[in-house]
């Protein structure tokens, strides 16, 4: 009889595959919906809240902006993933989430610059510190959640994560390119760009209320505890976090330039806003649909192939890519760039979650994660759009964007020779496959 009512206690434990993808990665979903329409917006916002007499500088104050907002992800990550590892990931998300909401409705509700002068600009900024803190503790949380409570199938499970990034572009291309096509210039420019950034809001409750219904995963419940995970990454793990930093580089810069592309297309090449918005719904589309088809296929065949065969394949081809592009810009030809990239990101992009997730044990997880995670965001991934900028302003070249993205593929590539298989890393999977 006791067996048999600890037999339904863990049938009754175990957590629903889908709702459990849903409640984590809608928080990452919002995160990266705001993050892509503040890029696919930019040449807007630099209007509306940073005029000035030269459009260039307008454009650079805005990326600056969007910039800075990344420096203090690192502290959101030290704050949250601790409290993840300490408290619980349960609570890390709901937080993050919160916080996320706030800034995005400060966002929607600011008024213009000429309407408020320098408070326009200064709230603005505020509001993306807000949503850069709250995005420095989600990724380690929900990630650790996720692989916790299906070890077996972290690689798929954790594919998601990313999978959810694909979905909320595919999301920002959409409204960017009915938006281009509904509304005039001129609306565009005084309110239209608000729109996104309001159904962004929208998400956010949703999300919350989920969260709320979600239960910690037995192996956290489980743990050594200890008082400070922090000290204990910084004297003993600092090489796992170095190395979860490298995996994360290329992926986080391709993620970023995708962002980019509507103002590369527009400012640069000289295309039309719907042909840049039209090549960043397609980079969706293979994010959100190719992603996870890559997580289960590296339940197959593993993790490492998958990972090379991307990097090699980015090395080899992305200086063409650009040149064919720069050399004669057609819509075609952009289509095919963004879609290359975007297709080589998933392949690799797919599996670095939960091999960052095997680089921690428990104890440090979260934080180990979030830390790794937004360093390696923050200083190749939120400046890459004006990392970009200036070097097209400093060499003269459109193929600028493509030496940046070949230099941030050698430094992956030498953290992903660096790192060695590690216990549990190569664990057969539900299907038996290894991993």
């Amino acid at each position: 009889m006791s067996t048999l009512i600890d037999q339904q206690r863990s049938v009754a434990a175990t957590p629903n595959l889908y709702k459990t993808l849903f409640a984590t990665c809608i928080g990452n979903a919002l995160e990266w919906f705001d993050i892509a329409i503040y890029g696919f917006f930019a040449s807007y916002i630099a209007q509306a809240f940073f005029p000035t007499a030269d459009p260039a500088v307008s454009l650079l104050l805005t990326f600056g902006s969007f910039g800075v907002s990344f420096l203090i992800r690192p502290l959101g990550a030290v704050v949250l993933g601790a409290y993840a590892d300490r408290v619980g990931r349960k609570k890390a998300l709901l937080m993050s989430i919160s916080l996320m909401m706030l800034g995005g409705a400060i966002i929607v509700l600011m008024p213009a610059y000429a309407t408020i002068g320098l408070a326009a600009p200064v709230l603005v900024l505020l509001a993306r510190l807000i949503q850069g803190f709250s995005a420095g503790g989600e990724f380690g949380s929900s990630t650790a959640f996720l692989v916790e409570h299906f070890p077996q199938r972290r690689a798929f499970i954790a594919s998601w994560q990313f999978a959810t990034q694909g979905a909320s572009t595919l999301m920002a291309s959409a409204f960017g390119l009915g938006l281009a096509h509904s509304l005039s210039e001129a609306q565009m420019e005084s309110w239209g760009w608000r729109l996104p950034f309001a159904f962004g809001l929208l998400i956010g409750p949703v999300g919350l209320y989920i969260r709320r219904h979600l239960h910690e995963p037995e192996s956290f419940s489980r743990r050594e505890k200890i008082r400070s995970p922090l000290r204990l990454l910084a004297g003993q793990q600092k090489s796992l976090m170095l190395l979860a930093i490298g995996l994360m580089i290329i992926s986080t810069g391709i993620n970023y330039m995708l962002n980019y592309v509507p103002t590369y297309a527009t400012k640069s090449l000289h295309l039309s806003a719907t042909t840049a918005f039209s090549a960043t719904l397609l980079a969706g589309i293979i994010l959100t649909v190719v992603t996870p088809l890559m997580g289960l296929w590296a339940e197959k065949i593993g993790r490492r192939p998958l990972m090379w065969g991307s990097l090699s394949l980015l090395l080899v081809t992305i200086y063409p890519a650009f040149a064919l592009v720069v050399n004669q810009p057609t819509a075609g030809r952009l289509l095919l760039l963004v879609g290359w990239l975007a297709l080589l990101k998933s392949v690799y992009f797919s599996v670095v979650p939960s091999m960052m997730a095997d680089l921690f044990p428990v104890t440090t997880r979260a934080s180990g994660m979030a830390i790794s995670y937004n360093v390696a965001v923050t200083l190749f991934g939120g400046f890459a759009p004006l990392i970009c900028t200036l070097l097209i302003s400093a060499t003269g070249t459109s193929l600028a964007p493509g030496y940046y993205l070949m230099a941030l593929t050698l430094l992956s590539g030498w953290a992903l020779l660096k790192s060695q298989t590690r216990p549990g890393e190569e664990q057969t999977g539900e299907r038996g496959e290894a991993l």
